[in-house]
This record gives structure tokens, C-alpha cells and sequence, in this order.
């Protein structure tokens, strides 16, 4: 096996990313398949639930769950249209009151509800979440197929949010260059580079633009 495709998961810095979402991305899926590198049989496909905690105000953090965990992302910045994220917080559930404070509330950006003293576990944070006027709790499946092309991992997915099927594709690294270089072999060229966060906005309805590629 290629020695690239062992250290796909392991970046230890930020990676920048390119991602656009639409119906009909097998062109793109199928120059991602000819020019990847073999990648690990654990990335062939991966299927997951998750639900995204979704405000109105905030598109510079990322909250969703998977697997009874809590997970936080937060934008660094932006670099040749290619925006670059971070890990803010990964926790499992039950989450404390002070971890709900400090940390969750926050990177929503709104007022947080009146807090338990307790723990919370999950059907109580979603709870909390469906009480809030501004939060929206947004279920999403994913169908992820991993490939590997100049040194930048990429994915064809297909996606279903609030039951409304999409298709996803991207690229992502540390290098912009390398980026740069896949974007265009693989024929992504042209397209609007949005995250998953304005993707589920768009689909929902709680922003009025289009969806990208549609």
C-alpha cells in the first residue's frame, strides 16, 4: 500500500478545505477514483448519524453529535477561498452544566436556557436544544467514500439532511497547493465551496440561497 495513504486521519494541523455540496457530482466521483492512491479499507466507506445543532448566528462554528459524542469545530480562517477549521471540542455524553456554559452555549452563539445543576445526557441536551427558540436539531445521514489524490484526502458522499438527499464532494490538507492541484483534476473547478453547516442552512430553509451545484 502507498505510504500517503497511512497518515490520511493523522494530520496534526488544521487542514484547509474545499467542499461543495448538489445532485450530480459523478464526474467528479469518478476522476477521484481513477487518480486516488489505495487508501486503508477502513475509508472505503463509512456510514454514520449525526445531528447538527444548528443558530442562526453563528457560521463560524461547527456543533454536531455522533456516536454520543459532542463535537465542536471552529473556522480559523480563510486562505485562497479555502476556509481552514480546528478542533474545539470533543466530548461524550452525559456533558456537565459547566462544560454547557463554558463551552457549548458559547460556540452557539445565543443565550443559553436555565441550565441543570446535573449532568446532562443526551435526550436532556436535546431537549434543551428543541426548547431554545433560535436552535434547530438537524438529523444527518452520511454515506462517505474516501480517496486519496496528491497527497489531499477527498470524499464523495451522499447525504440526507432532514430526509432531503444531497451529494457532497471534497478535497482537504494541510498544502493549499496540493488543494489547489486536485480541485482542478478532478474537476471541481467552478464550483461554490461551502461547508456543512451552510449546506444544512440552505436545505432548511434558514437561509434563502440556493444549495451549491443544484
Amino acid at each position: 500500500m502507498h505510504d500517503d495513504a497511512l497518515h490520511i486521519e493523522d494530520v496534526p494541523l488544521p487542514r484547509f478545505e474545499f467542499r461543495s455540496f448538489g445532485q450530480d457530482f459523478d464526474a467528479v466521483h469518478f476522476r477521484m477514483g481513477r487518480l486516488s492512491v489505495p487508501v486503508p479499507e477502513k475509508l472505503w466507506e463509512r456510514r454514520s448519524d449525526e445531528i447538527y445543532i444548528v443558530s442562526p448566528a453563528t457560521d463560524v462554528s461547527i456543533t454536531k453529535i455522533r456516536d454520543g459524542t459532542l463535537d465542536i469545530r471552529m473556522w480559523v480562517q480563510t486562505v485562497s477561498a479555502l476556509e481552514q477549521w480546528t478542533a474545539h471540542m470533543k466530548g461524550a455524553f452525559p456533558l456537565s452544566a459547566a462544560a454547557l456554559r463554558d463551552v457549548v452555549w458559547p460556540a452557539l452563539h445565543v443565550a443559553p436556557p436555565n441550565l441543570p445543576a446535573a449532568d446532562s445526557d443526551l435526550p436532556a441536551f436535546l431537549a434543551l436544544v428543541g426548547d431554545h427558540a433560535a436552535l434547530q436539531a438537524v438529523r444527518v445521514s452520511k454515506v462517505r467514500y474516501g480517496y486519496m489524490v496528491h497527497e489531499t484526502f477527498c470524499e464523495y458522499a451522499v447525504v440526507h439532511i432532514n430526509g432531503a438527499r444531497v451529494v457532497s464532494v471534497c478535497t482537504e490538507s494541510t498544502d493549499i497547493p496540493s488543494v489547489q492541484r486536485t480541485i482542478q483534476d478532478t474537476g471541481m473547478t467552478g464550483l461554490e465551496n461551502i461547508n456543512y453547516l451552510q449546506a444544512i442552512k440552505r436545505v432548511t430553509g434558514m437561509r434563502p440561497e440556493s444549495l451549491a451545484g443544484a
